[in-house]
């Protein structure tokens, strides 16, 4: 496994095993494209389904939400906040993702009201969409008590 990028590391707080987003591509302001590759010992993999892996959709859905935590990261002027997923809408899975595949990730920021963020994701795999989703979240600052 390669080693994380530290733009990875110092805009989000997810490590592994829960971090899904290896390489950031590009990015501009409202724009973000990242990649991910799906390993046969992920986690998430030893079950689902034994003898036809597949990367569960909620796996991809969490790239995107990575992927836009990413993208939110530059905008955030207190480096304390942590963007925290309200809202998934419109989800689409269009094509399977397997062990070893390489996904693209692209989000857009296509709205702002006050706290609020709206993105749409789009998952690709060899080129063809593998899932697409509308997505919200707000910022929220961790609490630092282990309860």
């Amino acid at each position: 496994m390669s080693e994380i990028p530290a733009a990875i590391l110092n805009a989000i707080p997810h490590r592994p095993p829960m971090l899904m987003v290896d390489e950031i591509v590009s990015q501009s302001e409202r724009q973000i494209h990242c990649r991910k590759t799906f390993h046969a010992d992920a986690f998430f993999l030893q079950g689902h389904f034994p003898n036809y892996p597949l990367v569960p959709g909620v796996i991809l859905c969490e790239s995107a939400l990575q992927s836009g935590a990413i993208l939110l990261s530059n905008q955030m002027t207190d480096s304390g906040l942590v963007p925290v997923a309200t809202r998934l809408d419109g989800v689409k899975f269009k094509q399977m993702v397997r062990p070893g595949d390489t996904v693209d990730i692209e989000v857009t920021l296509d709205e702002v009201v006050s706290t609020a963020y709206f993105m749409t994701g789009k998952v690709s795999v060899g080129g063809k969409l593998a899932a697409r989703l509308q997505f919200a979240c707000t910022v929220a600052k961790p609490s630092t008590d282990a309860t």
